[in-house]
C-alpha cells in the first residue's frame, strides 16, 4: 500500500494514496460534516457541506471530492468556513419542511443534525411556503419532496447499488425535482421496493411508511443479526420497540451485503410479530387441535415415539430438520435422532434444492460449496456464467451486484436461462436452452473450448485427472447437435465459450435450475468440468459457485442433517469416523443408511416410516407429488411439527410444538460463501414459544438421553471439536464479520477461496457426462413442460411472506406465466383462470401472459397453497443425489370459461 503524508487541522497523518480529504480525515477520527457524500456510492459533490481549506488553493475545496496529495495542509474548520457551511445550512432549510416532531427522520434526520451543531435559530433568507404533496403510492415507502435537499444520494443508491435506474433529477435551477419511474435504460425494470433509497436519504424525504409512527429514533433498541431469508446472509440491524420490530437496516460494514437489502429482509420482517404466531404447544384430540402444556404435549411425543421404536424397530423413525433453523438447532436435531431414535434417516430441505451440488462438487473437487467467497466471485471476475439461476429475484443483493459490475466494471456476463429473466435481458450472451438440456449446453461449450484450443494446459495437465474420458464424451457435442438437443444457435454457443475461455478470470453461478433435476448431479459435474478445463478454480474472481437458496441451508448440511454424514461431511460409514462420534456423545450408533426427504414420504405411504419429527420444515408445500406427501403424511402413526406457524404441515400431525422465529434465539448462519454469522436475539418470543434447542433438549431427555447446554454458544464449542472444518468457529471469533470454513483452529483466519494450491480430494476430477433427456417430456395429451421457481417478493413455502403485510399486497396471488403465441392459440387472456393438469394433479390459477417464457412451456411459482405448483411436479429423483426434477415435467393448459374474480386477491374463495 502506497502511503501519502498531510497535515489536517495540524495532525500529521499518513492515508491511502487516492484517497480524498474527507476519507482521510474520518480515517484518523476527524470529522467533516457531508450530506450528499455517503461511502460506497460515487462522489457527487452537490451539497459543498464538506467544504475544506487546502493551502495554496484560492477557493474552498469538497473534501469527498478532492484527492490527498505529498505534503498537503488541509484546514477543516475555523470561523470562515463553518459560516460557509452555516448558510449552506441555513439554505437548504430555506426550502424545507420544518415539522420535525410530524418526520419520521426526527433524530435521525442529517440536516437537523447539522442544524443543531451549527446553532442554527432562526434562517436568514424566505422560507418556502409552497407544499409538494406526499406520494404514498407505493406499499413500502413514502416520498415527501417537500423534505428533499437535492443530495442525489437516493438516485445514486438507485442506480449503482440496485441498479434499478429509476429514479433521477429532472427539470434545471430551481425547478429541479427527484423523480422516480425513469425507466429510462431497461423499460422492464420498475422499483423492487428494496429500500436503499430509505437508508441513503439524510432526511426525511424517503421514510418507511409502516414505520409511521411507530417509534422515534431515540426510542428504539438496536440489534445486529442475520437476514432469515436467501442465502447471501446479509447483516440487518432491527429496530426494535416495544418488543416489535419496526424497521431493518443494512449494516454498512456487512460484510457480503455492505449496508444493501432486498425487499423482504427490509420490509418482510413483520411475520414475526404476527397475531397467527403459535404460542402454546397443541395437541390432537378427537380430531381437534387442544391447547396443553408443554409437560403434556413433551411427555406424548416422548413416550410415543419410544413406544414406535420399541414396537416396530428405529428404522421406522425419521425426522425432518431445517435449513431456517440454527447451525446449532440442526447439529442437536440430527444428534438427537441418530442418538434417541438409532436411525440415519434424517434429512432436509437441501434435499430439495442442493443435494446434487453437494454430491457433484464432493465428487469432482472433494468439497461439495462454494468455492469462493461472495463478492469475491462477482466483483474481481472479468466474465461471469449465471446458469440456473435467477439471481436478481432468488438471491438480490447478490443479483443487483452482479448488475453493478456488468454496468459500472466492464464485466462480460454470459446467462443461461430458458426464462427471460432481468440478468437474461442485461447479458452480453443469453443462451435460451431448452429445459433439462444443461448438461449438452456445458459440453457444446467444453466441445469448442477443447477444438479451438482455448484449455488451460498447465491446470489441466498438473491439478486434473480422467481428462481423456472427459475428451472423448465432449467430442460428440459439435455446436450443431448442441443446437440440435439445446435450441441455442451455434453462433452464440461458439461466441460464449470464446468469451468465458479466454478471460483471465471467470466465474459460474448458479442455482437451483440446474440442480432440480434427475440429472442434477450431472448438471453440476458438467460446470465443474467447464472450470477446471480452463483453470477458473482456486483463485480470486473465479470458482462454481452454487447460490444456497435458504439463509442456512449449507449450515444445516456442514452440521450432518443429511443420512450419510455427520456433522462437516464425516461419513456414517467410515468406522473411525462413528467410533469418534460414539466416543464423544457416549451411545452406539447407526450405521447403515438412511432415506432422504421423497424416500421418507414414499416409505410412510407405504406403512414402513411409523413415526416422523419434523423441525421449520412444510413439505405440503415443498415436496414434489403433493397428494401422494399427504397420503404419506396422513398414513403415519405420529407426526410432531416444531414451527412457528400452523402450517399446511402442522395441520396434519397430532402434536404441533411452537418455537422461535429468527429474531427471537440466539446461534449461527453459514451463508453460501461458507462464511459462519451470528445471530442475535432482538425480541421476546410470544407465548410459550421455546427455542428449537431447548425443545429438542427436553424430548432428547424424556426419551433417556440427557442433553444439557446453557446457551448456543456451548453447542458450538462441541460441534468445534469434533467437526474439523469449523474447528476455530467460537463465538468471540465471529462478532464482527464472521468466518468462512474450513476453519480448522482457534488462529486459522478462515478460507475465503477453496482449492488454492490442490483441491480437496487431491486433484480435480474430470467426469464425462452424457446428456439424458429428462423423465418426462411433453407429449400429446400433455403438450407443456411445466418448470417452477421463486418470486422476488415470497420464499419458499411463503411461510413467512405471506404472513408479512407489505410482501402480500405487492403479489397477493399465484399465477401462471404463459407465451403470447400459445395463450392466443388456447384463447386465454391475461389474468384469465386456467386449469393446469399433470398426470399428478391440477390447480386452478391465472394466466400472465408474458414472453419470459419460451414456446411451449409454462412457469409457476411455488409459493402459493391455493395454488401450490407442487400438486403438479413429479417426484423423480436424480440417482444420486435423491433429489427431485422440480423444473420438468408436462403438463396441460384449459381456459376456464366463466370463472372471474371478486377480489384482486387469494382470500376471493374461486380456489
Amino acid at each position: 500500500m502506497q502511503v501519502v503524508n498531510l497535515t489536517i487541522d495540524g495532525k500529521n497523518i499518513q492515508a491511502e494514496a487516492g484517497s480524498t480529504v474527507w476519507e482521510a480525515a474520518s480515517a484518523n477520527g476527524i470529522e467533516i460534516p457531508r450530506l450528499c457524500h455517503k461511502p460506497g456510492l460515487t462522489i457527487a459533490g452537490h451539497c459543498r457541506i464538506c467544504g475544506v481549506k487546502v493551502k495554496n488553493r484560492p477557493r474552498l475545496a469538497a473534501s469527498c471530492a478532492t484527492q490527498i496529495a505529498e505534503g498537503m495542509e488541509v484546514t477543516t474548520h475555523d470561523e470562515e468556513i463553518d459560516k460557509y457551511r452555516r448558510t449552506i445550512i441555513e439554505l437548504l432549510l430555506s426550502s424545507h419542511r420544518h415539522d420535525c416532531w410530524n418526520c419520521e427522520s426526527n433524530g435521525n434526520c442529517e440536516l437537523q443534525n447539522l442544524a443543531y451543531e451549527f446553532g442554527i435559530e432562526k434562517l436568514h433568507f424566505p422560507i418556502e411556503e409552497e407544499v409538494v404533496p406526499v406520494d404514498d403510492s407505493s406499499e413500502v415507502l413514502l416520498r415527501d419532496l417537500n423534505r428533499c435537499i437535492l443530495c442525489g444520494r437516493c438516485t445514486r443508491s438507485c442506480q449503482e447499488i440496485t441498479v434499478q435506474n429509476i429514479i433521477g433529477f429532472a427539470n434545471r435551477g430551481s425547478e429541479t425535482t427527484i423523480v422516480a419511474g425513469l425507466d429510462q435504460i431497461y423499460p422492464e425494470t420498475d422499483c423492487v421496493r428494496c429500500g436503499n433509497c430509505v437508508q441513503a436519504c439524510p432526511t426525511g424525504a424517503i421514510t418507511e411508511k409502516l414505520a409511521r409512527f411507530q417509534g422515534r429514533t431515540w426510542e428504539f433498541e438496536k440489534t445486529r443479526t442475520t437476514c432469515p431469508y436467501c442465502g447471501v446472509g446479509c447483516q440487518i440491524e432491527l429496530w426494535v420497540k416495544d418488543n416489535k420490530i419496526v424497521r431493518s437496516y443494512g449494516c454498512e460494514d456487512g460484510p457480503d451485503n455492505k449496508g444493501a437489502l432486498c425487499v423482504k429482509g427490509r420490509f418482510g420482517l413483520d411475520f414475526v410479530g404476527h397475531p397467527d404466531r403459535l404460542t402454546k404447544p397443541l395437541i390432537r384430540k378427537n380430531g381437534k387441535f387442544k391447547e396443553s402444556s408443554w409437560d403434556e404435549a413433551l411427555n406424548l411425543i416422548a413416550d410415543k415415539f419410544k413406544e414406535l421404536k420399541e414396537k416396530y424397530g428405529s428404522d421406522t423413525l425419521a425426522g425432518l430438520s431445517s435449513a431456517k433453523c440454527t447451525n446449532e438447532e440442526n447439529y442437536l436435531f440430527q444428534k438427537f435422532i441418530r442418538t434417541c431414535f438409532n436411525t440415519n434417516t434424517v434429512d432436509h430441505c437441501a434435499r430439495l434444492c442442493h443435494a446434487s451440488t453437494v454430491a457433484g462438487l464432493a465428487k469432482a473437487f472433494g468439497s461439495g460449496a462454494m468455492t469462493n467467497s461472495i463478492r469475491d466471485c462477482v466483483e474481481k471476475a472479468n466474465v461471469i456464467l449465471v446458469i440456473g439461476s435467477n439471481t436478481t429475484e432468488q438471491h438480490p443483493v447478490m443479483g443487483c451486484l452482479v448488475k453493478h459490475v456488468t454496468e459500472y466494471n466492464g464485466t462480460k456476463l454470459i446467462v443461461a436461462d430458458p426464462r427471460k429473466t432481468e440478468l437474461a435481458e442485461r447479458a452480453d450472451i443469453w443462451l435460451r436452452h431448452r429445459c433439462g438440456t444443461d448438461v449438452a449446453l456445458f459440453n457444446g461449450l467444453m466441445n469448442v473450448i477443447l477444438n479451438e484450443d482455448l484449455y488451460d494446459h498447465e491446470f489441466v495437465e498438473n491439478r486434473t485427472e480422467d481428462f481423456e474420458e472427459l475428451k472423448k464424451v465432449v467430442s460428440k457435442y459439435t455446436p450443431e447437435k448442441t443446437e440440435e438437443i439445446t435450441g441455442v444457435p451455434k453462433e452464440k454457443l461458439i461466441e460464449a465459450a470464446r468469451l468465458y475461455a479466454k478471460a483471465e478470470r471467470a466465474s459460474i453461478l448458479y442455482s437451483m435450475g440446474i440442480t432440480q433435476h434427475t440429472t442434477g448431479t450431472d448438471n453440476v459435474l458438467s460446470s465443474a468440468n467447464l472450470a477446471m478445463l480452463t483453470g477458473n478454480i482456486g483463485k480470486e474472481g473465479t470458482g462454481v459457485n452454487p447460490l444456497r437458496g435458504q439463509n442456512n441451508v449449507q449450515g444445516a448440511c456442514d452440521m450432518g442433517a443429511l443420512p450419510p454424514f455427520l456433522p462437516g461431511y464425516q461419513k456414517v460409514a467410515i468406522p473411525e469416523v462413528i467410533e469418534k462420534f460414539e466416543k464423544a456423545w457416549g451411545v452406539k450408533l447407526p450405521t447403515g443408511g438412511g432415506l432422504t426427504v421423497v424416500e421418507i414420504m414414499n416409505a410412510a405411504s407405504k406403512g414402513k416410516i411409523k413415526g416422523l419429527y419434523i423441525m421449520g420444515e412444510n413439505p405440503m408445500m415443498s415436496d414434489p407429488n403433493l397428494h401422494h406427501v399427504e397420503e404419506g403424511l396422513r398414513n403415519l402413526e405420529f407426526l410432531v411439527v416444531q414451527d412457528i406457524f400452523l402450517t399446511e404441515t402442522a395441520k396434519l400431525a397430532d402434536v404441533v410444538l411452537p418455537s422461535c422465529a429468527f429474531a427471537e434465539k440466539d446461534g449461527t448462519f453459514t451463508n453460501t460463501g461458507r462464511r459462519v454469522q451470528l445471530l442475535h436475539k432482538a425480541v421476546t418470543p410470544p407465548g410459550e414459544s421455546r427455542q428449537d434447542w431447548e425443545i429438542i433438549c427436553e424430548v432428547s431427555k424424556r426419551m433417556g438421553y440427557e442433553m444439557a447446554y446453557n446457551h448456543p454458544r456451548e453447542i458450538m464449542e462441541e460441534i468445534a471439536s469434533l467437526t474439523p472444518s469449523y474447528g476455530g468457529m467460537h463465538y468471540d471469533r465471529l462478532e464482527k464479520e464472521g468466518i468462512s470454513w474450513p476453519c480448522p483452529n482457534r488462529e486459522h483466519p478462515g478460507t475465503p477461496i477453496l482449492h488454492g494450491k490442490t483441491f480437496t480430494r487431491g486433484k480435480g476430477l474430470f467426469a464425462g457426462v452424457e446428456y439424458k433427456p429428462p423423465k418426462e417430456l411433453p407429449d400429446k395429451d400433455y403438450p407443456f413442460t411445466l418448470t417452477t421457481g421463486r418470486l422476488l417478493y415470497h420464499f419458499h413455502t411463503a411461510t413467512m411472506t405471506r404472513h408479512s403485510k407489505p410482501l402480500s399486497a405487492i403479489v397477493p396471488e399465484g399465477y401462471v406465466e404463459i407465451n403470447p403465441v400459445d395463450a392466443e392459440r388456447l384463447g386465454i387472456k391475461d389474468e384469465e383462470f386456467t386449469k393446469v393438469s399433470s398426470r399428478r394433479g391440477e390447480i386452478k390459477v391465472k394466466a400472465k401472459v408474458t414472453d419470459k417464457v419460451d414456446v411451449g412451456t409454462v412457469f409457476i411459482p411455488f409459493h402459493f397453497k391455493e395454488a401450490a405448483a407442487n400438486y403438479l411436479t413429479i417426484d423423480a429423483l436424480d440417482p444420486v443425489a435423491k433429489i427431485p426434477e422440480y423444473k420438468v415435467c408436462a403438463v396441460k393448459i384449459n381456459k376456464i370459461e366463466g370463472l372471474r374474480c371478486i377480489k384482486s386477491c387469494s382470500q376471493c374463495g374461486l380456489y
